[in-house]
């Protein structure tokens, strides 16, 4: 007896256009972010085509928003591919309801708005804090380095921006002077019929990259006079350091040999990553302990983590009008002023000194009482135990947004362009992690 097999008929038309919500189980976090969003102040998305009337008929701001959104939870960040998902992704197709924007259309929406993902992202905290999913018991703050949109390959250092200067300043004044005997010669032997202010093709190429060399070395030096003056030093200082002997090493404002600025996206850093150096900026941000949401994102070209933490536990006051009871952070926020801050503002902070293995007394407790304390805090037992809580809490935030989202390199290049990703990024992170808790709560 044949086998009978279940009707298969690909040419088969459909009378009535098929309803896609049916090809969509019930409990998709698409509909969850769709209703989100519904519920957002949306008004600075529409604020741009106010006063427009129906000449440019601009896509509904509300479905870019949610198609954007959805794109970083399902770990789709390029414009392109959003694009070609709304043609063939049902979860795509549903939120944009017929709508096919094409990838500049994206791309430039995700642009204009980049600072508007903030409000938003704030707005998703509070949702979460009226839904009782932030209690503010327990933050613990991290940074972690993603890679910028740039590549390591397209640094110099400042030493190596001199000599190229040099040389290529030279290798430009012996093409000029091969081109003037050449135009002399074709001048005698055809005569002066041509324009003669042709660069050749080469000495273009040259001249392009000797522009772009005292530019970088200019931000280099603008990098270097502000972290001098920070610390205290002024350009007509030529005295000896504080605590050294003779005189700096260097003159005011000039940076290290070893300093790099990248042509491609001056203000990303080469960082360490583990996968190497890397040009990454570095992503922070503050985790709730009780259902670990994000209540703060912040984002920094400064590979060090010191002197962050206040900014973002500043952030969640405004955010949510309250302070943490306790805030748990590693080794790269140890900063004495800070301590004292935390102290003032009655927060039960554990921040590792990084010197655990030694003894208390190691620490001068007349210039660092407030560093002295913590890490007599964090030696005791209890101590110990409630630092311990910090991994489990906000590096698993981290590895969802790597490893289950894919979220590694940024796609927008400069500071503000990364801050408005890394905003969206924490955005979607945390309305995946409100779908279930809000379902099943």
């Amino acid at each position: 007896m044949p086998t009978t097999f279940r009707p298969y008929t690909p040419d088969q038309d459909l009378l009535l256009p098929p309803n896609l919500r049916e090809w969509l189980s019930a409990d998709h976090v698409a509909y969850f972010i769709s209703e989100v969003v519904e519920e957002l102040d949306l008004s600075a998305f529409y604020a741009p085509y106010e006063g427009d009337g129906r000449r440019r008929m601009p896509y509904e701001p509300s479905m870019m928003v949610k198609v954007l959104i959805y794109g970083y939870v399902s770990g789709v960040f390029s414009s392109r591919k959003i694009a070609r998902k709304l043609e063939e992704d049902v979860a795509f197709r549903v939120l944009a309801a017929g709508n096919f924007p094409s990838h500049r259309t994206i791309c430039a929406f995700r642009k204009r708005h980049l600072k508007d993902f903030k409000a938003l992202f704030v707005q998703v905290v509070q949702i979460a804090g009226e839904a009782g999913l932030v209690s503010l018991g327990t933050l613990a703050v991290d940074g972690t380095k993603v890679r910028a949109n740039a590549s390591k390959h397209k640094a110099m250092s400042y030493k190596r921006m001199q000599e190229e200067e040099r040389r290529l300043a030279e290798e430009i004044a012996g093409m000029c002077d091969q081109a003037d005997q050449v135009d002399d010669a074709e001048d005698a032997r055809y005569g002066a019929e041509r324009r003669g202010d042709e660069l050749p093709e080469e000495l273009q190429h040259r001249q392009t990259r000797l522009e772009k060399i005292p530019a970088a070395k200019a931000r280099l030096e603008a990098q270097q006079r502000a972290a001098d003056e920070a610390r205290g030093r002024h350009a007509d200082d030529e005295r000896r350091p504080p605590g050294g002997r003779g005189r700096y090493k260097r003159d005011f404002g000039v940076p290290d040999d070893k300093a790099q600025s990248n042509f491609t996206d001056p203000e990303s850093r080469i960082m360490k990553t583990g996968e190497g150096y890397q040009q990454c900026f570095n992503a922070q941000l503050a985790v709730d302990e009780d259902f670990q949401m994000i209540v703060a994102t912040t984002l920094t070209s400064n590979a060090s983590d010191q002197g962050v933490m206040l900014g973002v536990l500043d952030q969640v006051e405004d955010s949510l009008q309250a302070r943490p009871d306790c805030v748990l952070a590693d080794a790269g926020y140890r900063k004495e002023d800070d301590f004292v801050e935390l102290a003032r503002r009655g927060i039960d902070a554990y921040v590792s000194v990084g010197r655990e293995r030694k003894a208390a007394g190691d620490i001068d407790a007349e210039a660092y009482p407030a560093t002295r304390e913590m890490m007599t805090k964090l030696a005791t037992p209890e101590g110990r135990e409630r630092y311990r809580d910090r991994k489990h809490i906000v590096e698993a935030v981290n590895g969802w947004i790597k490893h289950v989202m894919g979220f590694r390199r940024f796609s927008l290049r400069g500071l503000a362009g990364a801050s408005g990703e890394w905003d969206l990024v924490c955005l979607a992170a945390s309305l995946r992690r409100m779908g279930p808790l809000i379902a099943f709560g």
